[in-house]
């Protein structure tokens, strides 16, 4: 009970700080002449690194995303981590690529063996590095040493940018150059969605159950949650699908942490420590208005292999940096982000589980009635529901992406129906991906991807 009470405070404590700083979102997202710095000479350059691994059905429509967005100077860098399917052919015959020296390689972050970097002068902004099979953080890694630019920005080979995304994060680090470590991006589900040439033409929401609940649980997550903890300088994630990053701290701290899923998580928490510890100031962002639309799985089966890795990497992160936890100088991240995702994240699953036995024992044990634990459910779920809708306040206030009143009427149901079946399988995914951490299990896990323009699938095994 107190748990429930404590976890439901905190909750809506930084669902009220998104609130709070919301019109100041939305002013700066319809009033800020940010088109105006799409032509500026005094843009910051950013060095876009795409990681790809048997990305052969989307590469070419990701790839001709990025190089086609409203931003002065830029790279694409693309980083072939050993696919064992058609990607880097594709890719070399699409753009006429030839190889070049592997001397353009000029960072020291160690990294897997480069086969080969692939350029074409007709296409000037855009580089293909060919390298033996490493993970993601190991693609970051070899990027970054290609990298030219004092920005860089981490893009999933399975998503879109919206032609301003960048242009309106980079208004944000501009505000603040010096403090600015980092910034993420809002991440939303493409599923459903009409594509073409490489954008979202039409936004709907997905047709298959699966990615309309991930739609739901993104809305909650980045608008009801980041907006906050970005207030507080406290946030401990930004998205490995989109987000910008000062290129002198990520290589100040070692680079990605290879070997393991939840780089994304890594490498900020290790920016915060980096910070702190040497007493320097800085602000980890969040801009809800740059977009990025990603795949998201619609089955059962690829999405508990999403989570249960999501849960490895949470746990090791979250044991690995323990020395942060209630520790006054580490600030916010030490003293509020990390004791609440080890309570309210990691150990999740234990207070659910044991919570929800002891309540069923004392209803057996007569030591309770049945009418009690039906309201403390029913507590629960107006509680959730209410997060869930005033994330979908906060869309509506500031974006309004969905303009049908029935994407409405369907997230509002959806948001209901969450808490029947899919909300307790997210308890017992998180739960089994912690029993694969303690069996030493990294594996990336199995995917699928869909072709943008067609009904095509394809499952690959990443190591």
């Amino acid at each position: 009970m107190y748990y429930v009470v404590f976890v439901n405070t905190l909750y809506f404590s930084i669902l009220a700080l998104s609130f709070r700083n919301i019109w100041t979102i939305f002013r700066r997202s319809h009033y800020s002449k940010y088109n105006t710095l799409s032509g500026s000479e005094l843009v910051p350059s950013v060095s876009l690194l795409v990681p790809a691994y048997n990305e052969e059905l989307t590469i070419i429509e990701n790839v001709n995303c990025l190089m086609t967005l409203n931003y002065p100077t830029y790279e694409v860098i693309v980083v072939n981590d050993g696919s064992s399917d058609a990607t880097l052919n594709i890719l070399l015959k699409e753009y006429r690529l030839k190889p070049v020296p592997n001397t353009k390689i000029r960072g020291k972050i160690a990294c897997q063996k480069i086969r080969g970097i692939y350029h074409n002068p007709e296409f000037p902004d855009l580089y293909v590095i060919d390298k033996e099979n490493g993970g993601k953080a190991d693609s970051l890694n070899a990027g970054i040493n290609l990298s030219h630019y004092p920005l860089i920005s981490s893009i999933d080979a399975d998503s879109l940018l919206e032609k301003d995304a960048l242009i309106r994060m980079a208004r944000m680090y501009m505000e603040n150059p010096e403090e600015t470590v980092a910034i993420g991006g809002d991440v939303r589900i493409a599923n459903g969605c009409k594509i073409e040439n490489g954008a979202v033409q039409d936004v709907s929401l997905p047709r298959k159950i699966w990615p309309m609940f991930q739609s739901i649980e993104y809305l909650k997550a980045f608008l009801g949650g980041r907006i906050g903890w970005s207030h507080m300088n406290g946030l401990i994630i930004v998205s490995g699908a989109f987000g910008m990053f000062r290129k002198d701290a990520v290589i100040a701290v070692g680079g990605y942490r290879d070997g393991y899923p939840g780089e994304d998580m890594n490498i900020i928490i290790k920016l915060h420590r980096y910070m702190l510890e040497n007493k320097l100031k800085y602000r980890i962002a969040f801009c809800p208005e740059a977009v990025c639309w990603t795949q998201a799985p619609d089955s059962y089966r690829i999405l508990s292999s999403q989570r249960k890795r999501w849960g490895r990497g949470n746990l090791k992160n979250m044991i690995e940096n323990r020395g942060m936890l209630f520790n006054p100088k580490y600030k916010v991240m030490g003293m509020v982000t990390m004791p609440y995702n080890v309570l309210f994240e990691a150990l999740n699953p234990y207070f659910r589980i044991t919570g929800l036995l002891a309540l069923a024992g004392y209803v057996l044990l007569d030591m309770t009635q049945w009418p009690i634990l039906v309201l403390f459910g029913l507590l629960n779920f107006v509680s959730g529901y209410l997060l869930s809708v005033g994330a979908l306040v906060l869309e509506e206030i500031a974006f309004k992406r969905y303009n049908k009143l029935s994407d409405l009427v369907k997230m509002l149901v959806y948001s209901a129906l969450k808490f029947v079946g899919y909300h307790q399988l997210g308890v017992l995914w998180r739960l089994q991906g912690h029993v694969q951490f303690m069996q030493n299990n990294n594996s990336w896990g199995t995917m699928t991807r869909q072709s943008w323009s067609e009904d095509e699938k394809k499952t690959s095994e990443a190591a």
